[in-house]
């Protein structure tokens, strides 16, 4: 089952006695248990109805004696779960907590009418092959919230937009990703912040995301990239010492830039191959957005140059770091080289 369906079915109170909810997208999954909180149990009756646990704390039986206890003064309470990997995504037993998977699985065949669990793992995958993760399945619901892609990523942002009283269009929603990156929980801040800069009912516009919205070192470093690309040397060399006047270690930046170029042959050469660009952020461990722009920068570079721009890359580290090289210097002379190549 996927979020928008579940939150389709709780809102209708069509609501499951065990949730799974599993992935990398801890803000969705975070947001998903507070929508399910909301509908489920006023705000003054949360002090007692709704319960949080950890499995690395505390085991298994404890979360299902709460689950067969009785509500107090509501109807249905709601258990939240932390790190259940250990029976469900193939984690490692601690050896201090015994949790007795048996007794999960006899809650699971008779759930308690009353109660709700909310089971949260932080993981791309659950281990099919175990009991328990196909019981919860024909049992409750299984929930994946993994990295939007690009354009579900964009429509997000122009969504929490709206729900702060703002409006945005789709090239300032891209620009504000350039600026603050794909982190949800990031996002979410800027766009509250920017709602609250432009009021209620107002407009989000490019030049208030451009005022407000501080760029991270990695983003400075993809839009430095992007302006060697473009051969605008002067807009690049601004960037770079834009972050020496942060305090940038140039060391480190030498390490982003290599970083970015070889995320950029990958995903060339992965294109190369036909994957799509959900199988290429996967391979490479991106947000499916970062692919799509690494994607549009890697068609401004052959893949041999690509291999040779890594080569000097290298090959400047080495000589900043034996101390062949001034790091400042060595950086202006590779960009202006890059520039000119």
């Amino acid at each position: 089952m996927d979020a928008k369906t579940a939150l389709r079915d709780i809102h209708k109170g069509n609501i499951q006695p065990v949730y799974v909810c599993y992935g990398t997208e801890k803000y969705r999954m975070e947001e998903f248990v507070q929508t399910l909180t909301k509908q489920l149990i006023e705000e003054e009756h949360r002090d007692f109805a709704l319960s949080k646990y950890d499995l690395g704390e505390v085991p298994i039986d404890t979360v299902i004696d709460e689950a067969q206890t009785l509500p107090f003064l509501v109807p249905r309470k709601l258990i939240v779960v932390r790190d259940p990997s250990i029976f469900m995504a193939g984690g490692k037993e601690s050896g201090k907590i015994e949790h007795r998977v048996e007794h999960l699985m006899a809650y699971l065949s008779s759930p308690a009418e009353y109660s709700v669990i909310v089971f949260m793992i932080q993981g791309e995958k659950l281990d099919e092959r175990k009991k328990v993760v196909k019981t919860v399945k024909e049992k409750g619901a299984v929930i994946s919230f993994m990295p939007l892609s690009a354009e579900e990523l964009l429509k997000w942002v122009e969504k929490e937009a709206e729900k702060n009283g703002a409006q945005m269009a789709p090239q300032v929603a891209e620009l504000l990703v350039n600026h603050a990156g794909t982190h949800l929980q990031t996002l979410a801040a800027e766009i509250r912040k920017l709602s609250l800069y432009v009021g209620t009912g107002g407009t989000i516009e490019a030049q208030v995301v451009r005022e407000l919205v501080v760029r991270n070192t990695e983003q400075n470093i993809f839009a430095l990239i992007e302006e060697i690309a473009n051969l605008r040397v002067d807009r690049a060399l601004s960037i770079l010492y834009d972050l020496l006047k942060q305090r940038e270690e140039p060391i480190k930046i030498i390490a982003l830039i290599a970083r970015q170029f070889r995320i950029m042959l990958q995903v060339k050469e992965l294109t190369r191959q036909s994957y799509s660009a959900q199988q290429i952020a996967s391979q490479v461990g991106l947000h499916p957005y970062a692919v799509k722009l690494a994607s549009e920068q890697a068609r401004k570079f052959e893949a041999q140059r690509l291999a040779a721009i890594l080569s000097s890359i290298a090959e400047l580290d080495y000589e900043i770091k034996t101390g062949r090289r001034d790091k400042v210097l060595g950086l202006e002379l590779f960009l202006l080289r890059l520039a000119a190549s």
